[in-house]
């Protein structure tokens, strides 16, 4: 299992190349869904899954579309794939928001990989314990001369 750590402007978290996903359609099990009906919603565009906050940001959309992409290029069916959103009570103190990617196997669904929304826990935790000022950089409209 590989991990990445994507650090996002938590006061905006659109992605750039949201545009180039945003039509897809991810069988996608919110934790709405696993406390009421138990349903997957297949038929929402991520689109509409980030504007009625089902996926809580563009960045995560982006993120799990390309998981999908990489998982139907392995050969893995697309009816064996699904993104379990993490319910309240699995939630880490720290994230936002979570989802699983989870593949159906002899031995059921099984989790092989996470989608997590830390916003700046990582980073915070990262700059307490080297004692240097991890931050990052924004571009301004209009530079300001100091």
């Amino acid at each position: 299992m590989a991990e990445i750590e994507h650090f996002v402007d938590p006061n905006n978290k659109d992605h750039p190349k949201f545009c180039l996903i945003q039509d897809m359609k991810l069988p996608l099990w919110s934790a709405e869904a696993q406390e009421s009906n138990g349903q997957l919603i297949q038929d929402m565009t991520l689109k509409d899954a980030v504007a009625k906050k089902v996926i809580g940001n563009q960045t995560i959309a982006y993120f799990m579309a390309r998981t999908y992409m990489f998982l139907t290029d392995l050969g893995i069916y697309k009816e064996s794939i699904r993104f379990r959103q993490h319910r309240c009570n699995e939630m880490a103190h720290y994230a936002e928001e979570c989802w699983d990617g989870e593949v159906e196997c002899s031995y059921g669904w099984i989790e092989v990989c996470g989608h997590s929304d830390r916003s700046c826990f990582d980073l915070s935790r990262h700059a307490a314990k080297t004692k240097v000022e991890l931050v990052a950089a924004r571009q301004l409209k209009t530079p300001i001369k100091v």
